[in-house]
């Protein structure tokens, strides 16, 4: 009997560290594709109708193409970036996916301090539980809200990318025209988004799962105190 119920604490243990190691790679993975979502210079792909720039790469903060010059007889390809700035046409859900996507890659990082405060807690064998369900219930706040910018941001774009009118422009010094655009391409912006979000609702259901048997422990607890009072009385 002794030997069954030692197998059972094991694997109780066993189960904990698993939920919170995969809350903490979750949540760290999310983190990462957010980062990447920040940088990425693909969240537009333009194609022209142009001799010396085919593609513009269009990010949240610079936008890219190579410029062929003819230099004595020879075509050289030269790489430009263009900031995105206050003289471009910047539409509404472009400005919203600079601002959403910003502040979701802010406050994930939040949620690895949180985590690492719940690690540090469960090693060092610490018997407060409402610290630890207050970290893990910040830890879902900030992931669900992080989760709802990142989709809304990525979707929008996409969606008003590729199948709806977007006031979007260039600045007039620009190589281009908008007019002469023929073609909308596909980026990884949209997947890597869902699968940030994705990322994030995973973390979100370990940390639930979490709260739950945190609150379990905590009742079972309050139970066996209240026998022994009663044993003494």
């Amino acid at each position: 009997m002794d030997n069954f119920t030692q197998e059972t604490i094991r694997f109780s243990e066993a189960k904990e560290w698993i939920f919170k190691l995969i809350g903490f790679l979750c949540s760290l993975l999310s983190l990462v594709f957010g980062v990447i979502l920040v940088s990425s210079q693909y969240w537009r792909l333009w194609e022209f109708n142009n001799k010396s720039v085919q593609l513009v790469y269009i990010g949240l903060w610079e936008a890219y193409y190579n410029q062929e010059f003819n230099i004595s007889s020879s075509v050289i390809r030269i790489p430009v970036h263009s900031p995105v700035n206050s003289s471009w046409t910047i539409s509404p859900e472009f400005q919203y996916a600079q601002n959403l996507i910003l502040l979701a890659t802010l406050i994930n990082p939040v949620v690895l301090v949180f985590n690492s405060v719940i690690i540090r807690l469960t090693i060092i064998k610490a018997s407060d539980l409402e610290i630890q369900m207050l970290c893990y219930k910040c830890c879902v706040y900030i992931l669900v809200l992080s989760s709802f910018c990142t989709v809304l941001s990525v979707t929008w774009n996409h969606v008003v990318d590729l199948y709806g009118e977007t006031t979007f422009d260039f600045p007039p010094n620009f190589p281009v025209r908008k007019e002469d655009l023929i073609k909308k391409h596909h980026t990884h912006v949209f997947p890597i988004g869902v699968m940030t979000t994705i990322l994030s609702l995973l973390a979100v259901i370990t940390f639930l799962f979490e709260i739950r048997s945190l609150k379990l422990e905590s009742n079972l607890k309050a139970l066996n105190a209240s026998k022994q009072v009663d044993q003494i009385v």
